[in-house]
């Protein structure tokens, strides 16, 4: 193996090569090489820098002599590839290239859901570690994939509105609560205690677990300050969301006006619930649209919760998750910061009717 090529960095470089690592706006390509620089300056050996940026040794090492030759502008710009055979190499990647792209986000291979680089590189007849840095540059990440639902919601506009302007404009003399439940929360105890962390190995826990029941919180996180009033019940119908309602009237100073943003589960307008309003006209619920969980504040807290208290937590009885539950929204109402939004009703919509489009696209409509 040929001997590195070591890599001293000014002050100046260094703060371009951070510039070009960190930037969303950098390309996929470059950021990849100004992190291999900055390993390579810190004496990390190329092997090392592959294993970690998933690419080939042989690549590091001309990425290595290329920024030592040229310095940034070396690493920024592709040469091209077979200059020396009149540019026919390059031009037979580039085809080769779009096509990979296409048949990736167009086709999909046979007997599975998904490429990955060996299954293309076979069908294509090139290599993986081309597929890799083909998919790399055109930021394609097959093996990946995030969850969605377009509302269809007959009155999705009119919600969204009402809903987006207590966030963006709220009426005054008033407090915005946003309200839901999280339920069947399980009391999970493992069948052998974890083992910590250490140097070298994360913290483990065992697969199995038992079961000591579960149980629903009711929260409520004012959408101005970021706190949270919260209630844990073993149940949660319409009896229980009036009670939980009950509460934020009761914590909730008199002479301001109370507007709680819900989705449209049945509990929630449950005739009782109709009444109970009536009697407090100070109370306003807002519904979300349906299949719109995102638009609700409230999510963000419980994502909060459960990352942080509850996935990795081990609960021998619901009395001891309930007190975990509620240990956090202390702590979390000690400091809370409000969760800013950002998005007009518009800037929504807008993308809202492109993703109705190409489902209408993708079923043929």
């Amino acid at each position: 193996m040929p001997a590195q090529i070591f890599i001293s960095l000014s002050e100046p470089e260094r703060v371009e090569l951070d510039k070009a690592a960190l930037s969303r706006m950098t390309p996929v390509r470059l950021v990849a090489r100004a992190k291999a620089i900055r390993m390579a300056a810190a004496n990390t050996p190329s092997y090392q820098i592959a294993e970690h940026l998933g690419v080939g040794i042989n690549t590091i090492g001309r990425w290595r002599k290329r920024y030592a030759e040229s310095r940034m502008a070396g690493i920024v710009k592709d040469r091209p590839r077979g200059a020396n055979h009149g540019g026919k190499k390059t031009v037979d990647q580039e085809t080769l290239r779009q096509k990979i792209i296409k048949k990736t986000t167009q086709k999909k291979p046979e007997g599975a859901t998904h490429w990955s680089t060996r299954t293309m590189a076979q069908v294509m007849g090139t290599t993986h570690s081309f597929v890799n840095r083909v998919w790399q540059e055109a930021g394609l990440k097959p093996h990946l994939y995030t969850h969605f639902k377009v509302s269809n919601d007959p009155h999705c506009e009119e919600k969204l509105r009402d809903v987006v302007g207590l966030y963006l404009n709220p009426p005054e003399k008033a407090v915005v609560f946003c309200v839901d439940e999280k339920s069947s929360i399980q009391a999970l105890d493992r069948s052998q205690p974890g083992l910590p962390i250490k140097k070298g190995r994360c913290g483990t826990m065992t697969h199995d677990y038992k079961r000591h029941g579960t149980s629903t919180l009711f929260a409520a996180l004012n959408a101005a300050t970021g706190a949270v009033i919260g209630a844990c019940k073993t149940r949660h119908r319409h009896e229980e969301f009036l009670s939980f309602l009950h509460t934020i009237n009761k914590q909730t100073a008199s002479e301001l006006d109370l507007h709680i943003i819900v989705d449209n589960y049945a509990t929630h307008k449950h005739d009782n619930v109709k009444k109970w309003l009536k009697r407090h006209k100070r109370v306003q619920l807002h519904f979300i649209p349906t299949s719109s969980s995102w638009l609700n504040l409230v999510e963000r807290f419980f994502g909060l919760l459960t990352d942080k208290a509850l996935r990795r937590g081990v609960f021998t009885s619901v009395k001891e998750l309930e007190a975990t539950i509620h240990d956090f929204i202390a702590h979390h109402n000690g400091n809370p910061k409000p969760f800013v939004w950002t998005k007009s009703a518009n800037k929504i919509l807008e993308k809202v009717e492109r993703a109705r489009k190409a489902l209408s696209l993708m079923r043929g409509v």
